[in-house]
């Protein structure tokens, strides 16, 4: 278990993909520092090489010393975009796996998190700074409550097509582009007996299609405890449609597993998005009065 934050602990807010401005996380720093806890914001915020926030070189340095110092008690990545795979196999991951501490993102994020998933440490799939400002409150006070160590439990209304049931198992998941792309790389993650979440957002139908049709070919949908969809945004179509939205897609390709299935769960690139424990074990409860989602703690 990763050791909570206390009031006066201080974090890092670092940007391993996209290129970002400190004035857009100002917002963000004075919501953190109204938690108690003292911001660094590394350099990574306002450089910039092309769309990335800065080369990769300064990227990779800036992620490692945040993993590395004993001091930095939580790393908070800014924003998402495209880039962080581009340095995850030169990051040196073993002062953090003796000393772990939270990583806390989305999106791009999402392979960071598996690849953090591998070592057998926690991780956290949350709101990041650039959304602050954005976010509701019940994503912002998750994100705290997970980061503060408060127990926390999630719920969801009824939707059409979720299949009910029981599951549990420890969390895994993010955004279904990035669960596709490391796949057959170092940040591929199993599935078994495990909790899947997934969310996307600006993708073509028929890419959601393919890349559903890829976990499930690669086994990752086989052997689940359950299956959460999260937010699917902002999606996409050809001249021709598609003929399915990316709920009924998902619900395709999962129809013929038994584990419970749970659809609209608040969760990716919305304002509502809860703050979820990768790698922690949890209880998913699918029922006709709608879902929860506990974490499990064994003695």
């Amino acid at each position: 278990m990763i050791t909570p934050l206390q009031p006066g602990d201080k974090i890092a807010i670092i940007a391993t993909a996209r290129l970002i401005s400190r004035e857009e996380i100002a917002a963000a720093i004075e919501i953190l520092q109204g938690w108690g806890l003292e911001v660094e914001v590394g350099p990574t915020v306002g450089a910039q090489y092309g769309v990335f926030a800065g080369d990769d070189a300064l990227r990779l340095q800036d992620l490692q010393q945040a993993l590395d110092r004993p001091d930095i008690k939580a790393i908070i990545c800014a924003r998402g975009g495209y880039g962080t795979t581009r340095i995850l196999d030169q990051v040196d991951f073993s002062r953090f796996q003796k000393h772990p501490k939270w990583v806390v993102g989305f999106s791009d994020i999402t392979s960071l998190l598996c690849h953090i998933h591998n070592l057998g440490i926690e991780s956290v799939h949350g709101i990041m700074p650039l959304l602050f400002p954005s976010g509701t409150e019940a994503a912002l006070d998750s994100l705290r409550s997970v980061l503060f160590g408060d127990d926390l439990s999630y719920s969801a209304a009824p939707h059409a097509f979720n299949r009910n049931g029981t599951g549990e198992g420890e969390l895994i998941g993010g955004n279904l582009a990035l669960l596709h792309n490391v796949s057959g790389t170092s940040s591929d993650f199993t599935t078994k007996g495990k909790i899947l979440f997934l969310e996307d957002v600006d993708e073509y139908l028929y890419s959601i299609d393919r890349m559903m049709v890829h976990l499930d070919r690669a086994g990752k949908l086989k052997d689940l405890a359950g299956l959460i969809v999260g937010h699917f945004s902002l999606m996409k179509d050809n001249a021709i449609p598609f003929g399915k939205d990316a709920y009924e897609i998902i619900a395709e390709h999962t129809a013929k597993y038994n584990y419970p299935v749970c659809y609209g769960f608040p969760t990716g690139h919305e304002p509502d998005n809860l703050a979820l424990v990768c790698g922690r074990k949890a209880r998913l409860e699918v029922g006709e009065s709608g879902v929860r989602l506990e974490y499990v703690y064994y003695t």
